[in-house]
């Protein structure tokens, strides 16, 4: 089987322009999906090659949807890839869409880089992005360019936007649930990697807060505090292997 990096450059087909580095985060990140026959959603196709490439790696059965504003890009359909003309910068374009396409396994952002734009389309689709999926959006140096809406700083740039995600994930760690509550983010987003020019955003769904294990035998006393947690946390790992059973 041919990693990205060989599909990519024997690729002879429609045009694709990727930077150098961004080959092997894909790879990292999107290697689990090959030949599991997966639901990918490019936004921004440009000249269509990129998704002829992920038609090759995924392999067969994979289903591929690009999404553009442009209509000349209708024209780069084949087998196997649909293409979509609508506006990522429109909520009810994305409510529209998703009720017509239902939920992916990857999603990739590669549309017009405003950072406003890049937000909508962030929140109008990880909810429908499936459990153990794939978000990311590239081209994130637009974010400290300010004819992108961006700029070094700038609360309304997607980088920033990307770090408050970050306090979410951890809400449930706040000791200040008024203004650092639970969200459906903490309960979704399982990791978030930064890159040069690109975030990996990862969802695995759960139902509650991270739960406590102890195994093993203490190697000193333990304070009477110390022995209550652990005894708690014992118990919950009884209580485990005896469910599995």
């Amino acid at each position: 089987m041919k990693n990205l990096n060989d599909i990519f450059f024997e690729h002879k087909d429609r045009l694709i322009d990727k930077w150098d580095h961004y080959l092997d985060i894909y790879e990292e990140n999107f290697s689990e999906f090959v030949n599991k026959k997966p639901k990918v959603l490019e936004i921004g196709v440009y000249h269509g090659g990129s998704l002829q490439m992920w038609k090759r790696y995924f392999g067969e059965g994979c289903n591929i949807v690009g999404l553009d504003i442009n209509h000349e890009c209708k024209k780069y359909e084949e087998d196997g890839i649909s293409i979509v003309i609508g506006d990522q910068s429109s909520p009810d374009f994305w409510a529209s869409f998703f009720e017509s396409h239902g939920e992916f396994d990857i999603i990739i952002d590669d549309g017009s880089h405003i950072n406003s734009h890049q937000i909508i389309t962030f929140l109008s689709a990880w909810p429908h992005l499936k459990n153990n999926g794939v978000y990311l959006v590239e081209d994130l140096h637009c974010a400290y360019w300010r004819e992108y809406g961006g700029g070094y700083r700038n609360p309304a740039n997607f980088l920033e936007f990307s770090k408050q995600l970050i306090d979410e994930q951890n809400a449930y760690w706040s000791r200040d649930p008024g203004s650092f509550p639970v969200s459906g983010i903490t309960n979704q987003l399982r990791t978030v990697s930064y890159n040069d020019s690109m975030v990996v955003f990862k969802k695995k769904i759960r139902t509650g807060a991270p739960v406590r294990y102890c195994v093993g035998n203490p190697s000193r006393p333990l304070s009477a505090a110390e022995e209550e947690v652990v005894a708690a946390a014992k118990r919950r790992v009884s209580d485990l292997l005896t469910n599995q059973k």
